[in-house]
């Protein structure tokens, strides 16, 4: 795709929260602080975060999910409709959907327009998908106490909201919107299993609901992250469907180890999508060596064509706001190695 290349040096959007944002969510929870407090640490956070992806030459700046508690926030507690648990998990905070959701106004649109403010490089914004956030806060129970009758019915009125928002961000300036579905791959595995309460097809339809079609404006781009890790055998089949259902322009795609099912992945893309490759860990604060990765990239070049694609890491450094993966000096390690590849890769040609 003809602009790709704005786009080449990559990160799914959520950042190590610094110290100081967390110690100031603390005080306030305690009522120590007035939330005017958090404001003001989160504004400071993000525009240091803006400075450190403009000093590490990003083809893109987000606000690194810093004024969130997680990768699903900006939804969760932008609409109506769903309740916080309170049980413990090992993943995000459980939510469920009581009613179908409503807008209260715009999700991330007012919080993004700063970006445009702070720096020239491309605004991006993250998102969850509808199709996640209903596989995963649907509940049977509420649904017999007047809420979503099914999973496919919550999935259609988040879609509905979220392809509004996609519209507005790209209206204030977004030059890349990133919808995250970790629950996708899991469905295009030789024996999948069941990932949350909606079929692949009422997933693939949710999520295809939520991308405006249609030409794009120019320098645009929406992308979708289908899962974190590849399936230990793909289906070649079930993956093709997967790409053909939802009208994304870039597949955020996982490629750390660049194994035949990472590879099977990338060969089941069509030729008129970009692929932006996850190919260094986030999980791991050991740096990759620079042949090792390039060998994988040499490879994935051998079936798509390298200048339809991007690097990036392998997920989010924090989609969880007290959880991050690595530490913040490890996080900006792995975000220079990124840019070091992108630059093996493409010379300074962005």
């Amino acid at each position: 795709m003809a602009d790709t290349f704005n786009f080449r040096i990559d990160h799914h959007g959520s950042l190590v929260r610094p110290a100081a944002l967390l110690a100031a969510r603390e005080r306030t929870a305690r009522g120590e602080a007035d939330p005017g407090a958090v404001r003001e640490a989160e504004l400071a956070a993000v525009k240091e975060a803006v400075v450190l992806q403009r000093r590490l030459r990003s083809t893109v700046v987000t606000d690194g999910d810093l004024p969130r508690e997680d990768f699903r926030s900006a939804v969760l507690e932008g609409v109506t409709g769903f309740r916080r648990t309170g049980d413990e998990t090992d993943g995000p905070a459980r939510w469920v959907a009581e009613s179908l959701p409503k807008a209260n106004g715009p999700l991330l649109a007012d919080q993004v327009s700063l970006l445009s403010e702070l720096t020239l490089i491309a605004p991006k914004a993250s998102l969850p998908s509808p199709a996640y956030l209903a596989a995963t806060c649907f509940d049977a129970e509420a649904a017999g106490r007047g809420g979503p009758a099914s999973a496919r019915e919550l999935g259609e009125a988040l879609a509905e909201i979220i392809h509004a928002e996609i519209q507005l961000l790209i209206s204030r300036g977004v030059r890349l919107v990133q919808l995250n579905n970790p629950l996708l791959l899991a469905h295009t595995a030789a024996e999948p299993g069941r990932a949350g309460a909606l079929s692949f097809e009422d997933a693939l339809a949710v999520d295809a609901l939520a991308v405006p079609e249609g030409e794009r404006p120019e320098g645009v781009r929406i992308g979708l992250a289908p899962g974190w890790e590849a399936p230990a055998t793909v289906d070649r089949g079930r993956a093709e469907r997967l790409y053909a259902a939802v009208p994304v322009d870039r597949w955020i795609l996982p490629y750390g180890k660049g194994d035949d099912a990472e590879l099977d992945l990338l060969r089941a893309l069509p030729e008129d999508r970009d692929a932006c490759l996850g190919a260094v860990d986030a999980t791991d604060p050991e740096i990759e060596e620079i042949d090792t990765v390039m060998a994988r990239i040499d490879a994935a070049a051998e079936v798509k064509d390298l200048e339809d694609m991007a690097l990036a890491p392998t997920r989010g450094f924090a989609d969880i706001a007290g959880r991050p993966l690595l530490s913040a000096d490890d996080q900006n390690r792995k975000l220079v190695q990124v840019e070091t590849l992108a630059r093996y890769c493409w010379g300074n040609e962005f």
